[in-house]
């Protein structure tokens, strides 16, 4: 009669399912206890398998089944919260939506800016560029608090005269004690569909931009 002298096989095809993961919960357990009975049918009697160890490898397959069960419920999770977030985003379509950017324009509505702070700045300056790079406009806004702040601007350069229409984009300067603080452009926009792919939901705004549902920092 051939004997079996540890269960080392039965461990190492836990590890290779748990690796590989292409059979089922059922189909694993089914190799597991098929092995195991054929190893305590062939023992040694004279070195008989290892209790503390049949014992490991049964935790060893309740894991198995525990993490494939886990990730399942996982699954099912997100697919239900990105159904409801895309129904939420589908609300905002025509709505306004302060996100990351850095557009603006010499008229309402398109002159609102925003921008967060990492944390609260004493100094905090907004330059606002044309097209070509060049700065038009220098707005010293002073101390601003940590968080979404907002701005307008009056669509005047600084040398006092009106700004033309056309493409413009800003950017935020702050300091505090010296040190550069962390900060986000914001720029208002349009929503006008929603869409979900690989990154979840994202909103398509006007002018061919799209960004992520979470990137939203306020609603109008």
């Amino acid at each position: 009669m051939s004997t079996v002298q540890d269960a080392s096989s039965a461990s190492s095809l836990l590890g290779a399912t748990a690796a590989a993961s292409k059979g089922s919960t059922a189909d694993t357990q089914n190799r597991f206890l098929s092995l195991l009975v054929a190893q305590m049918k062939n023992q040694d009697p004279l070195n008989p398998l290892d209790n503390a160890q049949v014992t490991s490898q049964m935790a060893q397959l309740s894991t198995v089944q525990g993490i494939e069960e886990m990730n399942s419920k996982l699954a099912a999770l997100a697919s239900s919260l990105g159904t409801n977030q895309m129904s939420q985003a589908a609300a905002l379509i025509g709505r306004d939506v302060l996100v990351p950017g850095n557009r603006v324009g010499p008229s309402q509505p398109d002159n609102l800016m925003g921008m967060e702070l990492s944390r609260p700045a004493d100094k905090v300056t907004l330059t606002i560029h044309d097209a070509s790079g060049q700065a038009v406009r220098t707005l010293n806004l002073g101390p601003r608090d940590v968080g979404v702040g907002m701005v307008a601007w009056d669509g005047m350069t600084d040398a006092g005269t009106p700004a033309p229409a056309g493409a413009y984009s800003f950017q935020i300067d702050a300091v505090q004690g010296g040190q550069a603080v962390g900060n986000t452009a914001l720029n208002l926009g349009v929503v006008n569909s929603v869409s979900q792919n690989a990154q979840g939901v994202q909103l398509n705004l006007a002018g061919s931009t799209s960004v992520g549902y979470a990137d939203i920092r306020q609603i109008f």
